[in-house]
């Protein structure tokens, strides 16, 4: 009886493995996204002026800095260096992006995102929301999943 309690009592690394290709495919689209806008860092400037929500000499600024941050995190997400840090930083972002494109519909507002170079540029609004709302959803579902397993691994300690 022992060993069967000791057996169930083991964590699957099939889930593990399954948050972790999860984790590993969203950092791979958050280095792909920002490797886009760093190398077109005018042209994103202008997408972020889009929204007509920062002045421009913010949006000039956001436009040289978030690719970066976005490629860091991402890498974060991938290698599992500095992870909760990457998790809680993209979901923020993409939190606020979301808002910002909500905002910005409700006014009127015909905007090209560009977060995916000239790809998105022709994705209707629901097509963005739908792309935005399943990246955050794996963001959530990653940060819960890495906030159980530290609570988890706390427990154990």
């Amino acid at each position: 009886m022992s060993e069967l309690s000791t057996l169930n009592s083991q964590p699957s690394t099939r889930p593990q493995l399954a948050w972790r290709i999860v984790g590993v495919i969203v950092g791979g689209i958050f280095v792909y996204a920002g490797a886009l806008k760093a190398f077109d860092p005018a042209q994103f400037g202008l997408d972020i002026d889009n929204y007509k929500i920062l002045p421009w000499f913010v949006s000039v600024r956001l436009a040289f800095y978030l690719p970066w941050l976005e490629i860091f995190c991402g890498v974060a997400l991938i290698l599992r260096v500095f992870h909760r840090g990457g998790l809680f930083v993209l979901t923020l972002l993409v939190l606020v992006f979301i808002g910002a494109t909500i905002a910005a519909k409700a006014r009127g507002l015909d905007i090209t995102c560009g977060c995916f170079g000239h790809a998105s540029q022709h994705w209707s609004f629901a097509q963005h929301m739908a792309i935005d709302l399943a990246i955050f959803v794996a963001l959530v579902a990653l940060l819960w999943f890495e906030l159980i397993r530290g609570a988890h691994h706390d427990q154990k300690s």
